[in-house]
């Protein structure tokens, strides 16, 4: 896995720094610690897709070129959930302490955002709480 961090780029570079802290939680250790899933965090607007991979108890990013966009497919990234906006629009998100769930399904009814999965998308805000 140090030879995967190496090689992060762009925007999985940056939510590897977010997210990655979170391995030192007991908290999630013990929360996520049957769950295996991954969510494709796409900033559309950017040259790497950050594939955030949750496996019973740890979690890490891979990068993945965003070109051709054959590398995005769920059967090439092998993905379970996506989440895919402009890098600037993550940034609100990620860094959002008073993002709410009416601000995000707003930018979805208005095509700023795409989800698929959204059942496995969901687990981002199970994240986001043990991160306070």
């Amino acid at each position: 896995m140090t030879e995967e961090k190496k090689k992060l780029r762009g925007f999985a570079s940056i939510v590897s720094k977010q997210i990655e802290p979170l391995n030192e939680l007991e908290k999630f250790k013990e929360k996520f610690k049957d769950t295996e899933v991954k969510v494709l965090l796409n900033a559309k607007d950017g040259k790497w897709a950050a594939l955030l991979i949750i496996d019973k108890g740890k979690i890490y990013v891979e990068g993945i070129k965003n070109n051709p966009k054959e590398n995005l497919k769920k059967k090439n990234a092998g993905w379970d959930g996506l989440l895919q906006t402009t890098t600037p629009l993550f940034l609100e998100i990620l860094g959002s302490d008073e993002l709410s769930m009416g601000k995000v399904i707003r930018k979805i009814l208005t095509g700023k955002v795409k989800i698929r999965g959204i059942k496995h998308v969901l687990v981002l805000l199970q994240l986001f709480e043990l991160g306070e």
